[in-house]
């Protein structure tokens, strides 16, 4: 299986293999993406990115290590703040056979993370699963 999990959050093993429905993760080869999203829309147009891509490829990071220590092959990076756009950029290089978006519940933390599924869906032709933590 080659599964592409965006996530904007740290993301366990056991959350990923919960999210496919007991399909364990060992063996898998798994591209971690996490957008580079600013913690609100405030912070999105009067920062400077450089702490947002820091704190992404913090996440894609702890994701890969987790999930290859479930016995997957990984790959870790951060994407563009936009995680649809995020999600675009790396379908583009990264054959996924299923897709796992990890969405925050928290609505102001989420701002930037609407409709991701959906549209997902309809453009690239991938099965996109939404869990929100």
């Amino acid at each position: 299986m080659r599964l592409l999990v965006l996530a904007t959050d740290p993301v366990g093993a056991d959350d990923v293999r919960q999210a496919l429905g007991g399909d364990d993760v060992d063996g898998a080869e798994v591209l971690v993406v996490s957008p580079a999203v600013n913690e609100s829309p405030v912070a999105f147009w009067v920062s400077d990115s450089d702490q947002a891509i820091m704190e992404a490829e913090s996440t894609a990071r702890q994701t890969a290590a987790a999930l290859a220590e479930a016995g997957a092959r990984t790959h870790a990076r951060a994407g563009e703040s936009e995680p649809l756009l995020a999600l675009q950029d790396a379908l583009t290089t990264y054959k996924a056979d299923r897709v796992l978006v990890f969405a925050r519940g928290d609505e102001s933390a989420r701002y930037r993370e609407d409709d991701v599924i959906g549209e997902a869906e309809r453009r690239f032709g991938v099965p996109v699963t939404e869990i929100t933590r």
